[in-house]
């Protein structure tokens, strides 16, 4: 297991998580680590670097990141920033509870795929097209995040976790989850949408 810069000196208390875990060292589809970590985590861009990560799979509907930063080539129109991130970025824009598509989590999973597979072209308006490690987060790190990298290290690797419960235990383990909040991390509602996601996923591929 690599030394993990988790980017917090001391112990963190019992009820606070590490601003950032990793997850899964070298997927072996994709030879990249899986990481989750909250706002904190996704918002500190010197951390992120020291780790590997190159590409954020922004879970929350209800939270967003600024990654750019080169004043060269960052334009300002009525008021918000635009260009090249420092940071491949990518956003699913769950809720944390009911009210999500039921084909979301679906599209969840799908996007995350797409992170670790698309090949930018090689073009100065593509910048980012390093292929590091990956960071999954939500506000907290403790129920999107955690569905989302559970029903992906489910179905893509189904002999390693072939229920998506055994998928589900292992990232709260991963994540330093308390066992006093597995009950809501992740919400049930959530882990009951991957639970369906994963047949139509399965459905899907089997198809093509």
């Amino acid at each position: 297991m690599q030394q993990l810069d988790r980017g917090i000196a001391q112990q963190p208390e019992s009820n606070e998580l590490p601003k950032l875990s990793l997850i899964y060292e070298r997927h072996p589809l994709y030879g990249v680590d899986l990481f989750i970590s909250g706002k904190e985590g996704a918002s500190d861009l010197k951390l992120l670097r020291r780790n590997g990560i190159t590409t954020v799979v922004n879970c929350a509907v209800n939270l967003d990141f600024n990654f750019v930063q080169q004043p060269q080539v960052v334009s300002d129109h009525e008021g918000s920033l635009y260009g090249p991130g420092e940071i491949r970025y990518y956003k699913i824009g769950l809720i944390d509870g009911a009210g999500n598509p039921e084909t979301q989590m679906v599209a969840a999973h799908y996007i995350l795929r797409a992170a670790l597979e698309q090949v930018l072209p090689n073009k100065p308006s593509y910048p980012r097209r390093e292929r590091g490690s990956v960071l999954i987060n939500c506000r907290g790190g403790r129920s999107r995040s955690v569905a989302v990298v559970a029903l992906f290290l489910h179905l893509t690797l189904p002999g390693e976790f072939p229920t998506l419960d055994e998928a589900i235990g292992f990232v709260r383990v991963r994540r330093e989850l308390p066992e006093n909040e597995w009950y809501k991390a992740p919400k049930p509602v959530l882990a009951d949408a991957a639970r369906r996601a994963a047949g139509w996923i399965r459905t899907i591929d089997g198809n093509q």
